[in-house]
């Protein structure tokens, strides 16, 4: 499938602060001594994939077959029709189905407007008689809620999805993509953080866009104004030490060493960050090419995570789905024992 159209950036808000990158072993994982408290995996980028999801599926069921969850991290569908939606449903159904699915909304959710209809891309006449509402409708059915937001928990363990509200390019003509957080979500999620920090609980943040200088890609051009609101997310973000964001979009290669980092936000009183992890993507993968753009992996590429979340460290595994491999690992302590 094409690559998605790279929009301008804009000026969107990116807070100060730095990244840190923690060693992985790129050996498969040896047995843990206890057993975990959950096991979950997250994937994202789905894009009209439909055959690598179902290998992502099945090779989920063998890895983890007590799992609680799966956490799809946007870009579920290619352009956001109510068919490509079906269609997901479809595999899904078909199995090994997840205990639960969260699904966070990607980009990619929003590009019907793009269309005249489905067999015909017309840019030049968008939105095409399309209507934002009708693309949140679309979400909203699709994934059995009616909000953007929200939260769940794999074995009692909680999982809170977030997203954009608006889809910018019908608000303003010189945005496309970019992240747009209302005050009522940022509210409910630092609610959310605070009430799990009380109960001594890490909490896992999943979002289809990645926040600046953090994992692969983020130091690249084409990603680095992802949200309106960047430095409102990271300072509540920031705050928590027990807090993992994962995030997708980039497409970006799990085999690289900044898979995953700890984020240091100043101001925060938070010197040891919190933890921000990419999810790779279901649909073909992305690397830096040398010159400020991205490069293609070769082969196939159809890449997730598994997490282990433990008493005292939450374990993080990088699975190439497609081979049946793990890539590496990554094992964090928690500040606070569950």
């Amino acid at each position: 499938m094409k690559r998605r159209s790279l929009i301008a950036a804009t000026a969107g808000a990116v807070a100060l602060g730095s990244t840190t990158t923690s060693p992985a072993a790129a050996q498969p994982p040896g047995h843990a001594a206890t057993a975990p408290l959950s096991t979950f995996n997250v994937i994202s980028d789905i894009q009209g994939d439909l055959d690598d999801f179902a290998v992502a599926l099945r090779d989920i069921r063998t890895t983890a077959p007590n799992g609680s969850g799966l956490a799809v991290a946007g870009d579920i569908t290619p352009r956001g029709y109510d068919f490509e939606y079906a269609a997901v449903r479809q595999v899904l159904e078909r199995g090994p189905r997840p205990r639960e699915v969260a699904w966070a909304i990607g980009n990619h959710e929003f590009y019907v407007p793009k269309y005249a209809d489905p067999q015909t891309l017309s840019l030049a006449t968008w939105p095409n008689g399309a209507t934002e509402d009708s693309l949140f409708r679309s979400f909203h059915r699709f994934a059995g809620r009616g909000a953007v937001y929200a939260e769940t928990t794999f074995g009692g363990i909680p999982v809170l999805t977030i997203g954009t509200e608006r889809y910018m390019h019908y608000h303003d003509a010189r945005l496309w993509d970019e992240v747009w957080l209302s005050e009522a979500q940022l509210r409910w999620l630092e609610q959310r953080l605070r009430y799990w920090s009380g109960r001594r609980r890490p909490v896992m943040v999943i979002s289809h866009h990645p926040l600046p200088n953090t994992v692969s890609g983020t130091r690249n051009k084409l990603y680095a104004t992802d949200y309106l609101q960047a430095d409102a997310l990271l300072g509540l973000l920031g705050r928590y030490r027990d807090v993992f964001l994962f995030s997708g979009h980039t497409h970006w290669d799990l085999a690289l060493s900044d898979w995953y980092v700890r984020r240091v936000v100043p101001g925060t009183a938070n010197l040891d960050g919190f933890s921000v992890v990419n999810t790779g993507a279901v649909q073909t993968g992305f690397a830096d090419n040398g010159q400020g753009g991205e490069s293609t992996v070769p082969g196939v590429f159809n890449q997730g995570l598994q997490v282990e979340v433990h008493r005292d460290r939450v374990v993080i595994r990088a699975r190439d789905f497609a081979a049946g491999a793990w890539l590496k690992q990554v094992s964090v302590p928690l500040a606070t024992t569950i």
